[in-house]
C-alpha cells in the first residue's frame, strides 16, 4: 500500500507532538510552511510503502516533540540564550568528499565540542558535564545503532557513525523542517525545489539556540559538518558572522558514485520504487547548485573565505592537512589535539566497517560524463581526477 491511498496530515503531526508533550510552543511557526510542504510531497511523490509511512509519522512527530522540549527548556532557562557561540568552524563539500574524516580528526581535539549524534534527536535537557558518552540518550541510542548495523551493515559500510560520533549539524536543521536531509532519503521533488528557493534562516536561528542549550554544561569551541551547507552560506553566515568556513574537495565521479549509492539504498528502506536513474539526475542538480552558490558566496566575500582541503592530501596527510587549517585559522595546534588525532586514526582505518562499493552505471553515468559536466570545477580547484 502506499500513500496513494492513505496519507500524512500536517496538522495531525503537530497535534500528536503536542499531545505527547504537554507543550505547545514551537518557537517558531514560519517553520510549518517546511512541514506543510514535505507533508504533501511525501503524500504525492515519495511512494511510501505503508510500514514507512508509519515510521515517517512517528519520526516527524518525534522530530516536533523535540523541538517543543527545546524550546520549553530554553523558555524555563533564558539566561542559556546569553551565551555566545563563538567562531563556530562548519565543514562542508559535495558529500562522500572526507567531511566525515574531518570532522572525527577535529573532535578528537579535547578543545572542540561537537554536535552528537544523540543529542540530535532527544536534545533536551542538555547533557550533565562529563556525560557526552554516558547519558542514558546515548546508551539508547547506541543500543538501536548497534540494532542497525547487524540488520543493515551495508549502510555502515558506506557512512557509520556511534551514537556519540559527531553527526551532520543539518539535524539541528530538520526541527525546522528546512533540511536537504529529507530530500535525499525520500523521493520529493516538489520539496526539493521548495528548499532550494527558500529562506534558511529560520532553520539556522533554530540551529544556533539548539547549540545555546547543548552547551549548557559541555562547552568547547563547536566545530560542525554538514555536506549542505554550501546551499545556504549566506544564511550561515548572517547568523553565525564569525563562522569558520571549510570545505572538502574529492573527484567528482567518485563524489557522484558513492552519493547516489548511499541515496538509493536509503531510498530503498522506505520505498518499493526507486529510479537509481532518477536519483542520479537528482544528485547532479542539488551539486550544480552547491557549487553554484559557493562560487557566488567567494565572490562576494573573496576568493579565501572558505579554506579548501583536497580529499587527496587529507588521505595522505591527515595531521599535515590538520595543521594547515589551524595556522589558517590562527589556532594553535596542541599536543593535545595531535595526540588525539592520531588515536582517532589508529582506532578507524578506511574500511572499518566493509568496504563500499557503487557503479556510476546503474545511475546512467559514466566517469568521463561526470569529469565533463563537472571540468570547470575541477580546473577551478586543481582537483585530481582519475579515468
Amino acid at each position: 500500500m502506499t500513500t496513494d491511498t492513505i496519507g500524512l496530515d500536517a496538522d495531525a503531526l503537530v497535534a500528536a507532538a503536542r499531545e505527547q508533550t504537554g507543550l505547545t510552543d514551537l518557537g517558531d511557526d514560519a517553520i510549518l510552511e517546511g512541514l506543510d510542504v514535505l507533508v504533501d510531497a511525501i503524500n504525492r511523490e515519495a511512494n511510501l510503502t505503508e510500514a514507512a509511512q508509519g515510521r515517517w509519522a512517528q519520526q516527524l512527530t518525534a522530530t516536533l516533540a523535540n523541538r517543543l522540549q527545546v524550546e520549553d527548556w530554553l523558555a524555563r532557562h533564558p539566561d542559556l540564550l546569553d551565551a555566545p557561540v563563538e567562531k563556530p568552524m562548519f565543514v562542508f563539500g559535495l558529500p562522500r568528499t572526507g567531511t566525515t574524516l574531518t570532522i572525527n580528526l577535529l573532535n578528537a581535539d579535547p578543545a572542540r565540542r561537537s554536535f552528537l549524534r544523540w543529542e540530535a534527536f532527544n536534545s533536551a535537557p542538555p547533557a550533565a558535564a562529563g556525560t557526552l558518552s554516558s547519558d542514558p540518550r546515548y546508551v539508547a541510542e547506541q543500543a538501536r545503532l548497534d540494532m542497525s548495523l547487524k540488520y543493515a551493515p551495508h549502510i555502515s559500510a558506506i557512512h557509520h557513525e556511534d551514537a556519540d560520533s559527531p553527526t551532520e549539524c543539518q539535524f539541528a536543521m530538520a526541527p525546522s523542517f528546512c533540511a536537504q536531509y529529507y530530500d535525499s532519503v525520500l523521493h520529493v521533488p516538489s520539496y526539493q525545489k521548495w528548499l532550494f528557493a527558500t529562506s534558511y534562516l529560520p532553520a539556522f536561528r533554530y540551529h544556533k539556540r539548539l547549540l545555546q542549550l547543548l552547551q549548557a554544561e559541555n562547552g568547547g569551541r563547536w566545530t560542525l559538518k554538514n555536506p549542505w551547507h554550501p546551499l545556504f552560506l549566506d544564511d550561515l553566515t548572517t547568523v553565525y558572522p564569525d563562522a569558520q568556513l571549510v570545505m572538502t574537495h574529492r573527484d567528482p565521479a567518485d563524489v557522484v558514485g558513492s552519493a547516489c549509492s548511499l541515496v538509493y539504498q536509503v531510498r530503498k528502506m522506505f520505498s518499493a520504487d526507486v529510479d537509481p536513474v532518477e536519483v542520479g539526475r537528482s544528485q547532479l542538480r542539488t551539486f550544480d547548485l552547491m557549487i553554484e552558490r559557493m562560487l557566488a558566496y567567494r565572490e562576494k566575500h573573496g576568493q579565501d573565505a572558505i579554506h579548501d582541503i583536497q580529499y587527496d592530501d587529507q588521505l595522505r596527510d591527515p595531521i599535515g592537512e590538520m595543521r594547515k587549517l589551524y595556522a589558517r585559522f590562527d589556532e594553535p595546534f596542541t599536543a593535545e589535539a595531535e595526540a588525539g588525532m592520531t588515536a582517532m586514526l589508529a582506532a578507524n582505518p578506511q574500511g572499518k566497517h566493509g568496504k563500499h562499493s557503487y557503479d556510476l552505471a546503474d545511475y546512467g553515468l559514466d566517469r568521463a560524463q561526470i569529469h565533463a559536466h563537472f571540468k570547470a570545477y575541477t580546473d577551478r580547484f586543481s582537483i585530481p581526477v582519475k579515468a
